[in-house]
């Protein structure tokens, strides 16, 4: 069992301290935009809330057929805070732990926590956008209105833009930290051989 370097063991602490940022600041947002709405409408998705304009947006939503839009239809923000911990805390028994295949774990985790987060938010909104109010004041036959998970769609008159906030940013760059300290050490093994 290979022991990591101690340059490795700092960044990898490092990358599991950059992840307590989830805790204070947004992780994704949401914007939107519209003639009636040139300045725009914001919704900021946090590890256990979600702020901006989101009375306005629900509300709007609503005349197409949308659900309104609370915390309580999110189960995730009940659990996402102890996942995050996990993880947190994994990222520092790595570094105690001193051994590659944690660091692989780690990187691994990190990775899958990601895709896990964009797979749970592609679900919901096609729930969302597709799960309509056949009874809604606007109705336009043959439309969805699933909001993008990453980039920008035009929903009617709309334009609607999904990506990461600054916290969603943060866990970017922990992930990649991980995974170039893992390339560093699988790199610098081979190279004494």
């Amino acid at each position: 069992m290979k022991k990591l370097k101690l340059v490795s063991r700092i960044l990898i602490a490092i990358s599991a301290l950059l992840l307590l940022s989830a805790y204070f600041v947004p992780l994704w947002r949401i914007l939107m935009w519209a003639p009636q709405y040139p300045e725009g409408l914001e919704m900021k998705i946090w590890i256990d809330n979600i702020t901006g304009d989101v009375k306005i947006i629900s509300a709007l939503n609503h005349y197409i057929g949308m659900r309104h839009i609370e915390v309580s239809m999110f189960p995730e923000f009940g659990y996402m805070i102890y996942i995050v911990a996990v993880i947190i805390a994994f990222g520092f028994l790595v570094s105690l732990i001193n051994r590659r295949y944690m660091l692989v774990a780690f990187a691994v985790l990190l990775v899958a926590c990601g895709i896990a987060a964009l797979v749970d938010f592609y679900l919901w909104g096609y729930d969302y956008g597709h799960n309509l109010d056949p009874t809604a004041a606007i109705i336009v036959p043959g439309m969805v209105y699933q909001p993008p998970v990453i980039g920008t769609k035009q929903l009617l008159n709309f334009t609607a833009f999904s990506g990461p906030d600054v916290g969603g940013w943060v866990f970017i760059v922990a992930g990649g930290l991980a995974i170039g300290v893992l390339i560093f050490e699988l790199y610098s093994s081979r190279k004494k051989i």
